[in-house]
This record gives structure tokens, sequence and C-alpha cells, in this order.
């Protein structure tokens, strides 16, 4: 059950709805340093800001992310996927010309697929020290 301080209000129902998202680099390549991950949190957070949503938790390895993402029930998750993956893997390429050179047929840092998991049978505190737990590059 979620705890009281983390349901949210709309304006005709209450939610505490979480989900884990994992995006992996295009052919897993091993790409995002410690600098990389920041600046990608950065955007993260803008982009579900404007979704009205909130990253609870953000980590990384160098091939892919985690993010656990509390999100109001008019959001949909693949339209949120779609924003987060889009303006992280343009603003990072722009930013940061390294990347660029893993990438320069295919033109994108995501793999086309992703992760996404419904927290509520694990508590959220679980979730979360896994994504801690991560093993992010220096």
């Amino acid at each position: 059950m979620a705890e009281t301080q983390n349901i949210r209000t709309g304006r005709h129902c209450l939610f505490a709805m979480h989900v884990h998202l994992v995006f992996v680099t295009k052919f897993r390549h091993k790409v995002f340093t410690d600098t990389h991950l920041r600046r990608m949190e950065e955007i993260m957070r803008a982009v579900c800001a404007d979704f009205e949503c909130e990253v609870i938790e953000f980590n990384g390895e160098g091939s892919h992310v985690h993010l656990l993402v509390n999100f109001p029930p008019k959001v949909a998750v693949t339209k949120l996927v779609n924003s987060l993956k889009g303006v992280s893997s343009r603003r990072l390429r722009q930013e940061f010309p390294d990347l660029i050179g893993h990438y320069w047929r295919a033109n994108k840092l995501w793999s086309g697929s992703y992760f996404a998991g419904t927290v509520g049978g694990a508590p959220l505190s679980m979730v979360r020290q896994y994504i801690e737990q991560q093993n992010r590059p220096v």
C-alpha cells in the first residue's frame, strides 16, 4: 500500500502510481560516464515536470538507465517514454559530441525497446534501493 505522504491528488481523484523504467543504449554500447548520467538526470527530470510527473529515483550504468517515476493517471506511459527517450537522445548528442561517434550510422542513442514495470507489489523502498545500487561509472 502506498504511504500516505506519497498519495497525490488530481481534480477528481487520489492516486499513487509509480512505474520503473529501464532504457538501454542502441546495441548495448557502454557509452555513459557519470557526467553523461548527471546531465541525463537533469533532462529527464525536466521532461517529467512537463508531464506533471516526478522522478523519485534515477541511476544508471554504462549501457542503461533506471528511473522510478510517480505519474498521474492522465499520462500515458508510452507517451512519457517516447518523450524521455527522444529529448534525452537529442540533447545528449548535441551536448556531448563523443556520443555521436558511437552512433554515427544509427543517429539514435537508445534502443527502440524499453522496460516498464508498475511498482506496487514490492515496497517502493526496495525498488529505490535496487536503483541506487547500480554500478554507476566514474
